[in-house]
């Protein structure tokens, strides 16, 4: 005959052991690299970027024939808005989380490089793009894009990083978004982005 001990040891296993796997998701946990993996965001990482935490929604090409697209191309000057020969419109679009009690600066030192060492900034339209990132201060307890904006109505939810990159970049992946924080250059992140 097994004993009453015995026969609960299966499952004080089990119990410990998804005791440990929630604590791998611990909110204290600071993440600096990931990989977006999802349409829109799903399973986007987190990245902790000295008092702030930044979230890739979605990067993707972007056709300036398309009319969604056209918005997020809003407010170039002409020679911003010139693409070379063998280049391509890219966006990054990311929500910025400010979980502190005071307010904190949001980066505005992101690039995106691939696989050969080709690195790029991005470009900011003119104030007329509702869609477009561009940094600042973001106040305690609150987030970029603040709700009730355009952005934050748009698909992604998200605002946009505008890059021109090289078509071949695209066959250089991974791309790889890398954010400094503002506050300490020491203080990075990393993500791998979908394409």
């Amino acid at each position: 005959m097994r004993s009453p001990v015995r026969k609960l040891l299966p499952f004080l296993g089990a119990a410990i052991a998804a005791g440990g796997l929630s604590a791998c998701g611990d909110s204290h946990t600071k993440v600096t690299t990931g990989t977006y993996a999802g349409e829109s965001g799903q399973n986007a990482p987190y990245l902790d970027v000295g008092p702030l935490i930044y979230e890739v929604q979605l990067s993707r090409q972007l056709n300036p024939t398309n009319s969604e697209d056209q918005a997020y191309l809003k407010g170039l000057a002409p020679a911003q808005a010139k693409l070379e020969t063998g280049e391509e419109w890219f966006g990054v679009f990311l929500q910025v989380y400010n979980h502190e009690s005071a307010a904190h600066p949001a980066s505005t030192n992101i690039t995106i490089s691939d696989t050969q060492g080709n690195t790029y900034t991005p470009i900011v339209p003119q104030a007329v793009n509702e869609y477009a990132y561009r940094g600042g201060e973001v106040a305690p307890k609150q987030q970029l894009p603040p709700p009730d904006t355009t952005a934050s109505f748009g698909p992604t939810q998200g605002t946009m990083l505008l890059f021109k990159i090289k078509i071949a970049s695209l066959d250089n992946r991974p791309l790889e978004l890398k954010i400094v924080s503002p506050e300490s250059s020491v203080q990075t992140a990393q993500a791998e982005l979908d394409v």
